[in-house]
């Protein structure tokens, strides 16, 4: 079932740890507004479905403003790779981007970076010992590439083996942060991806207060990244609390 737009806070938008910031541009008459309107430290609308692929075992679907993410999960089931006795289950994922994604049509594929980001960001949180010799399969699909495409990933993958009954120890949510000239915006965009001076991702388990992955590009002051960070947390905490919401109301309209 899904969570219906309305029925549940969709804005995770971390709490202003300032109240006013500097333009982007010093000495500069121009007055620098973001491509899509929002304030520098305020997040897209997030909307989140489980049960959008009948086939899986769970699956989710996700849309931060352009950026739109399915992710289906399969298993626990037997690996089809012959091993030996583990007392842990495996992982394995998979990010891939349709076709028609990117603005450049016809450059669709798998995407081995970000497979590897999102096992890293998972890994730590699920039970693994409860499911021994046996293989749980995530499959990401980007249909639609508006940036942040891997913290939106990740937080979609995580409601996913929710929905699929995958013990977790708790959910994971992503968020990103760009640096664009002396400012930092949460949830940066594919423009504002394209000119970034550097990106911070952070994935973690709100509940447990734990980073399960924390990813830096650029050059970062030390109080800029304290920034960043405390916006990721602040963020990904309100996130996770949207991502439950969604969780409820399945479980609710599957008993009605």
């Amino acid at each position: 079932m899904a969570s219906k737009p309305g029925s549940a806070p969709t804005t995770y938008t971390p709490t202003p740890t300032r109240k006013s910031r500097p333009p982007i541009f010093k000495d500069s008459d121009v007055d620098w507004v973001r491509p899509d309107g929002r304030g520098f430290h305020q997040c897209r609308p997030a909307f989140f479905r489980t049960g959008a692929v009948n086939a899986a075992a769970g699956s989710a679907y996700a849309e931060f403003g352009n950026t739109k993410v399915i992710v289906s999960v399969f298993g626990p089931r037997e690996s089809k790779k012959a091993m030996m006795y583990s007392d842990v289950g495996r992982l394995n994922c998979n990010v891939s981007y349709t076709t028609f994604a990117t603005p450049v049509r016809g450059q669709g594929s798998d995407h081995k970076e970000f497979s590897s980001m999102l096992h890293k960001a998972l890994e730590g949180a699920i039970m693994l010992e409860t499911f021994p010799k046996t293989t749980v399969d995530v499959f990401a699909l980007v249909l639609e590439s508006g940036g942040s495409d891997i913290p939106v990933v990740i937080s979609c993958a995580s409601l996913a083996l929710a929905d699929a009954g995958i013990m977790m120890y708790d959910l994971v949510a992503g968020v990103s942060v760009s640096c664009l000239g002396t400012n930092l915006v949460i949830d940066p965009i594919l423009e504002e991806e394209s000119c970034q001076d550097g990106n911070l991702m952070m994935t973690c388990m709100p509940s447990r207060y734990e980073v399960t992955q924390l990813t830096v590009t650029g050059e970062w002051s030390s109080a800029k990244m304290n920034e960043a960070m405390q916006l990721c947390l602040d963020a990904c905490s309100k996130l996770a609390t949207i991502m439950r919401s969604c969780l409820k109301e399945a479980a609710s309209a599957t008993q009605d």
